[in-house]
């Protein structure tokens, strides 16, 4: 029994999943708060880009209703 119970303290598997778990919550978080400082900034250029594109026109070549060949 004894035997037993320093196995187990020494055994250190579950002290690693612990450190893993701690490390993938800090990535993970630290993710979550990049997307949210830049979301906002994104939006914003997205909406811009959108806006310029739309107000372009395209020449196709048959603007006076006749279609050159």
């Amino acid at each position: 029994m004894n035997e037993r119970v320093r196995q187990f303290l020494k055994d250190e598997d579950g002290a690693v999943t612990v450190d893993w778990v701690v490390m993938t919550a800090a990535v993970v978080g630290l993710g979550t708060a990049a997307v949210n400082t830049v979301e906002e900034g994104v939006t914003a250029l997205a909406s811009g880009i959108a806006a310029e594109i739309s107000a372009k026109t395209v020449d196709n070549g048959d603007s006076d209703g006749t279609r050159k060949q």
